[in-house]
């Protein structure tokens, strides 16, 4: 690979719109692959940008970084994916989406009778918990729909 074929970590940032420091998270967690210069410089292969296309479009998803990884160590020899690739691999996820949109659009049509429990009708609001009687059902916002529990794009 020849030098031009490599890109700083800044150029990657600005390219991809990926901060420096996600991009070091990537790598600590295997989902991106860097060379060093003599300097100990990280410099990243060109097509890293498409790797992290990738990986953005799946957090969108609501994918983990582990799933992530899981879906890139698919790939022969840790190539970046392919159109045909990202076609098998997000098929898997149109049932989550699914799940999302379903879930987004109960969020949606109940904002107008409450919002984050800001009603005044607690005798008749669905998320009440008077007396913290759900936190038996588990930690989080137990209330929440389920596909939206987890579905903000992270880090981890």
């Amino acid at each position: 690979m020849q030098a031009t074929d490599l890109l700083t970590v800044g150029e990657v940032s600005e390219r991809s719109g990926v901060a420096a420091s996600a991009l070091r998270y990537y790598e600590a967690q295997g989902l991106l692959a860097a060379t060093r210069t003599s300097g100990n410089q990280r410099r990243y292969p060109r097509h890293v940008l498409r790797r992290l296309s990738f990986i953005r479009a799946a957090q969108n998803v609501g994918l983990s970084l582990d799933e992530i990884r899981s879906a890139l160590a698919a790939l022969p020899d840790g190539r970046t994916p392919t159109r045909d690739d990202w076609a098998r691999l997000s098929r898997s996820w149109h049932e989550r989406l699914d799940d999302q949109i379903a879930a987004l659009r109960k969020l949606r049509d109940g904002l107008e009778s409450c919002i984050g429990c800001g009603c005044l009708s607690l005798d008749r609001c669905a998320i009440s918990n008077p007396g913290d009687i759900v936190a038996g059902n588990g930690p989080g916002a137990v209330y929440f729909p389920r596909a939206l529990r987890g579905a903000a794009p992270h880090h981890g």
